[in-house]
């Protein structure tokens, strides 16, 4: 395949790349402006969400693989959290409503 036909294809599914660069730079730029001490994984994880927030705004909000994509970068993140000390999370307690005796 031709890069030509590469980049058309992809212009069809995320659409034109310099609004899509000016949405993607936009986001990332909010994640470097005050980080709070993130590693380098949260940063480039946020980024990549980032980029595929910027490809669903700009193109297909239904192309299913996007979606996929930011939550495939935040199991990464949530999986080196879970092996970092000091790392927190919730407790999650299900309750079921109305079916009270």
């Amino acid at each position: 395949m031709r890069i030509e036909n590469t980049l058309e294809e992809r212009g069809e599914m995320y659409g034109e790349f310099r609004t899509h660069s000016v949405i993607s730079q936009t986001l990332k730029e909010s994640i470097w402006c005050d980080d709070k001490g993130l590693s380098a994984y949260q940063k480039e994880a946020l980024e990549m969400i980032a980029h595929k927030i910027a490809r669903i705004l700009n193109g297909d909000p239904n192309y299913i693989d996007s979606w996929r994509d930011i939550s495939g970068y935040a199991e990464l993140v949530i999986q080196e959290l879970e092996q970092t000390e000091g790392a927190t999370d919730c407790e999650v307690v299900y309750t079921t409503i109305g079916d009270e005796e």
